[in-house]
This record gives C-alpha cells, structure tokens and sequence, in this order.
C-alpha cells in the first residue's frame, strides 16, 4: 500500500509540474537584457513583531524531530530543548521500547540522546543529549493556569515527519481528563488531569512537541487527539480535538525526572464519576448536581484510612451510598476532574487535605493524608 501512494503521489507532482509547463509556455518568451548585471539578492524584511512568524522564528531553534528505532520497527516524534544542560522533553509513549533515540536539530544538527527517566502518568520523558552549547536554545515556560477557552495557541513539530511544522487553533477547553499509561491497582489505569483541548491540528509525529501561547511560551505538550478518521495508511488523522500536558504539571514532573528519574504523584486512592448526568443525580439520590461522586474506595488507601466512602449495587445495579465530594482545602468540587487539577498541581505524598463531604444529607468533614500512586 505504501509503495502504491508513494508512486500515486510521484504521479500527481508530476502532473502538477507538466500543468505549471504548460502554462509557462503560454508566456510570451522573456527579454534578455541588454546589459550584463549580476543578479541581486532578494530582500526579505524581517517579520513583523508579535506576528505568527515572529513567533516561528524566535521558537524553531529550540523543537527538535525525535526518530526511534527499536525491535518493532521505527518511529518519530517531536520534543523541545527544556534547559540549557541538554534536557530535551517528548511523550513517554514517543520513546517507549526505543533502543536508540535520534535527535534532530532545526539547524541540521542530529545526534543520539540517552532516556534518563520517564513518567506514564503524564506521558512524559526526558531524553539527555550531548551537544555543542549553540544548538541549545530552551524554549520559555509559561503558566498554563492563566490560560482561558478561546485564547490562541501554536503547535510546531513533525507531523507524518514534516518537520518544523506549524499549525494554529484556540484553547477548546481546560482541565479534560485522559487515562493515563500507568497501571492501577484493580485493574484499569490512574487518570491524568489538567489536559488542554485544542483544535489546533495535531496529528502522528506531533506528540511530544510544544504548544505555544501567542507569546511563544510553552504551556502544553502535544500529547493524544481524538478521531474516528484513519489514513489510508493506517494512522489516526486529527479532526479538531486534540490534548496537551499543562506546562505546570510539567514543571512539577520534568526537574524531578532530571533529578530522580521519576515522579512521585499524590494518591488518594478513590474511583469516581467524572460528570453525572440528571438521571444519574435522581437515581443516587444526591442532594446536589456537582461534586466528585465516590464510587469505590481501594483497600488500605488513604481514602480507606480516612474514612472515606465508596458505593455498593443496590438490587437495580445502580451504586448508591457513595460519598459526594463537594470541597478540598476549602476548594468548591464541581466534578472529579476540579479535584484530579487540584491535587496533581498543588499537592504532594505526605500532604494532608482536608475533605468536605455529604454523605446521608449531611456535610461532614474528613482529613486524609496524602500517599503516593502505587
């Protein structure tokens, strides 16, 4: 199939260019000057400042293109210089299984990078190379908390192995949840929180690199999109929705990866509804639309010490008797997804937390101590 499209699209460039003959054969035929100067180079101003191109030129020196080899097969990705000690950041699912990992500069530079360490919870890793200091050009953190639906952002990487790619969308919404790569206990995986949605096209060969705010700060990492559509080839083709890391749990993440080789996230050991719909809300019984419903309870958790309760089937399947988790630290809990942001950005192993809960129709208030996701 690959060799069919490769000799489709030889077909239609060819086309193109017989097409672009013909017309330029239409011309009238050129007039040769009559005298005999040199041809002068063309002038192209720099761009404008604050323009999209502005921005491009500023931030293109610090992405680089990813290829990995491994037992499977090939691969690649895009990631961006983090510090000036060769720190570069990309998807944990990027270098996954890789047995050699290639780093590609914008500049034409390409060396090998070494994984130091890697985070399944977030999708992140860290790859070290050793580079002459001019190919290092780490990029500028932002805060995603200032973020807001509808703000502009930029992803620049190597979709399909285009390199230095740019594309454009808006913020589509904050603080989305995806599964993580890491297994729970019980089966099931530990969730991710405080994604970005953007509709800034993302597509394979994307993750891993940086999305961008209009000031050409990072404040996300292309991580995942959702589609129904494929290409004929087999790859996922974007269709609008697409997710990033949030710079802040980045910057929790990347210096203790650096240092550690891993990243410890606080556990609180619970399983909950993230949004639940009115029938839902009728059938349990709540006395409230929002809030963190608590549907199990993992043995020995901090939630289990707590006193923390999940919900059992009644004789119609529906779990009822779970806790309902309106508050943290004083915090109002609109969904699951408001208490996931909270913890994974502020909190740590060993914090302690303070719960607002209804439970029967009645606000009652439970300290846990935070452990870390086993």
């Amino acid at each position: 199939m690959k060799r069919i499209l490769v000799i489709l699209t030889v077909l239609i460039l060819v086309t193109i260019s017989c097409q672009a003959s013909g017309s330029i054969e239409e011309l009238a035929p050129p007039v040769e000057s009559s005298n005999n100067s040199q041809p002068q180079d063309l002038y192209v101003p720099p761009p404008e400042p604050g323009s999209l191109s502005a921005l491009y030129e500023s931030t293109l020196p610090g992405v680089v293109s990813i290829r990995v080899f491994s037992d499977a097969g090939s691969g690649a990705g895009s990631g961006f210089v983090f510090d000036e000690q060769g720190h570069i950041l990309t998807n944990f699912h990027v270098v996954e299984g890789a047995t050699e990992v290639e780093v590609d500069f914008s500049s034409g530079f390409k060396t090998y990078g070494t994984v130091i360490g890697t985070d399944l919870d977030s999708d992140l890793a860290v790859v070290k190379v050793d580079v002459p200091a001019d190919e290092l050009h780490p990029l500028p953190i932002g805060n995603s908390d200032l973020l807001r639906v509808g703000d502009t952002v930029i992803a620049i990487g190597n979709p399909f192995g285009l390199s230095g790619t740019m594309t454009t969308g808006i913020v589509s919404a904050l603080g989305r949840t995806l599964d993580s790569l890491n297994d729970a206990p019980g089966g099931g995986f530990f969730t991710a929180g405080d994604i970005i949605q953007t509709d800034a096209a993302i597509n394979p060969g994307n993750s891993g690199g940086p999305l961008f705010n209009i000031n050409g700060e990072v404040i996300g990492i292309n991580r995942a999109i959702r589609t129904t559509s494929f290409s004929n080839g087999g790859d996922p083709v974007n269709s609008g929705i697409g997710f990033a890391i949030s710079i802040n749990i980045v910057k929790r993440v990347a210096p203790a990866i650096i240092a550690n080789g891993y990243y410890d996230y606080p556990y609180m050991g619970i399983s909950s509804i993230s949004d639940l719909n009115l029938h839902s809300i009728e059938a349990l019984g709540l006395p409230q639309q929002t809030g963190a419903y608590v549907t199990a309870v993992s043995p020995d958790s901090p939630a289990e010490k707590a006193g923390v309760q999940g919900a059992s089937a009644n004789g119609d399947g529906v779990p009822v008797g779970g806790d309902l988790i309106i508050g943290i630290d004083g915090i109002e809990v609109q969904q699951f997804d408001t208490l996931l942001k909270y913890l994974i950005n502020n909190k740590a192993p060993g914090d302690v937390v303070t719960l607002t809960v209804l439970r029967d129709g009645q606000e009652i208030t439970l300290e846990m101590t935070l452990d870390k996701r086993p």
